[in-house]
């Protein structure tokens, strides 16, 4: 199916939903919804993430429906932004419904500070975080014990304990607070993670990688709380107006990046023995029973495991830059953590399904027994990152998305065009220029590598996520909204 057919299939279900039935090609075996208003719409029918999104549709074991949330945009094998569960039974696992930057995922630190407190200190702070969070392609996190500036050196087994433990090592190391196991998904550590299962080369791209941020679309942002729409919910994460925060968005590195090749490649290798025909080789899998299956969820969760770490660390840097900047009042807590990039093991409707989640986020309500205590009363929290210049949001879940979802909303502001053609569109230079105009602190070593910056002062701007705010109150409760990286 082409995408101007899947589109002439659609049919719209609600203002915000879109719905190609199963019987709009042969080998569905379950509906495609689509959470979007009409522009949105417009925009994802652009290009192929509709017809990926049906040909997810036709994987073995899928139930109940695949879904888009409203950022999807063209993927490898599942389209970014798709969420399907397929059953723990008889269904499949595909790397492809991951993707390659396994647990990519961002976390919200918050301070005691307000904002006028570090504006004197402001640039001085963000380059002291530029020098001390390594960033860029390839780039690793020296060699060496913890030392003041936060580097991390690992041995070949204590990265095999990284990938089995996740940040319970770490908090043996006194990098992980007690406190912050707490509010890290899954306490930031999955037990099915089998180090073994990981190849050498994997390992080996990895061993020096723990505590940087990387490239793309990764960033560690100083920001300040701009706006409350939810008291109550805002009390409950730790959150005020005038507030300074940072959010931070990397995942598991080149570990991940290889776990994903690895398996992609062996399960294309093994679909013919199992009899599974696919529409699309990207979508490469195997039923997740089998010794494949098993095995790529093992290298997946202490890939997650060394993504949970990668965040630690980069928070154990900043603490340590604010510390020296702000000695106590520059005191960092982490308000929560959440991945995106995975394959989980939840329960619908009493059957046990395993949810791949590709560039999509859990959405929590209070009454899931996964959300951490302290946030039961208000729901799991949520971050939606806006696009440079813009306002990001933090909101919390809600039980209504388990049926709506499978308890998943989207993680970002979306794409409206490929990183190429941004690059093409825009230099780097001149985005440094404009946000600085916008008086944004940006400090970066190359003009491609990530911006680690804080946003400007509060001030009226207009949200590129103004379409999304009905899904998301289907989804997710408005908790508070922090400018961020202009």
């Amino acid at each position: 199916m082409t995408e101007s057919a899947a589109v002439a299939m659609a049919m719209k279900r609600g203002p915000y939903l879109y719905e190609i039935p199963a019987s709009a090609r042969e080998d569905m075996r379950v509906a495609a919804r689509v959470y979007a208003d009409d522009d949105l719409w417009s925009q994802i029918s652009q290009d192929r993430s509709l017809e990926q999104l049906v040909n997810v549709a036709t994987l073995p074991g899928v139930t109940d429906a695949v879904y888009a949330m409203p950022d999807v945009h063209l993927g490898y094998g599942f389209p970014v932004g798709g969420v399907a569960a397929t059953r723990a039974e008889d269904g499949i696992i595909s790397p492809g419904g991951v993707g390659y930057d396994i647990n990519c995922g961002v976390r919200l630190l918050a301070s005691d500070l307000a904002a006028d407190e570090i504006r004197p200190s402001l640039e001085d702070a963000v380059h002291d975080l530029s020098r001390t969070i390594p960033a860029g392609v390839g780039r690793s996190g020296g060699g060496g014990p913890v030392d003041k500036g936060g580097r991390l050196g690992l041995t070949t087994a204590e990265l095999d304990r990284v990938l089995q433990e996740g940040c319970r090592y770490l908090a043996e190391r006194n990098i992980a607070l007690a406190e912050d196991l707490a509010v890290i998904e899954a306490e930031g550590s999955l037990a099915a993670a089998d180090p073994a299962a990981v190849s050498q080369r994997a390992k080996q791209r990895g061993l020096n990688q723990l505590g940087t941020i990387g490239s793309g679309n990764h960033f560690v942002e100083v920001q300040v709380v701009e706006r409350v729409f939810d008291e109550a919910a805002a009390e409950a994460l730790g959150l005020s107006t005038g507030q300074v925060t940072i959010l931070i968005h990397t995942g598991s590195r080149g570990l991940g990046h290889q776990v994903c090749t690895d398996y992609v490649r062996r399960m294309d290798e093994v679909m013919a023995r199992y009899e599974i025909v696919l529409p699309d080789r990207e979508l490469a899998c195997a039923p997740f029973r089998s010794r494949e299956g098993q095995q790529y969820f093992g290298a997946m969760c202490a890939a997650a495991n060394f993504a949970f770490s990668n965040r630690q660390v980069v928070t154990y840097r900043a603490r340590a830059v604010f510390a020296r900047k702000f000695g106590d009042a520059g005191r960092l807590r982490m308000v929560y953590d959440v991945a995106h990039n995975m394959a989980k093991r939840e329960e619908y409707g009493g059957e046990e399904v395993l949810v791949h989640r590709k560039g999509a986020t859990r959405a929590f309500g209070p009454g899931n027994p996964e959300t951490p205590e302290c946030y039961r009363a208000v729901g799991q929290p949520v971050f939606i990152p806006g696009s440079m210049g813009t306002a990001s949001y933090v909101l919390v879940g809600a039980d209504a998305a388990a049926d709506l979802s499978f308890g998943s909303t989207c993680h970002g502001a979306g794409r409206a065009m490929s990183r190429r053609a941004a690059k093409r569109a825009q230099t780097g230079q001149e985005v440094r220029r404009d946000l600085e105009a916008q008086d944004i602190v940006v400090r970066c070593g190359r003009a491609r590598c990530v911006v680690v910056g804080p946003a400007s002062w509060p001030r009226r701007r207009q949200s590129p996520t103004r379409t999304w705010t009905a899904w998301w109150t289907w989804c997710t409760k408005p908790g508070s909204r922090g400018r961020l990286r202009g």
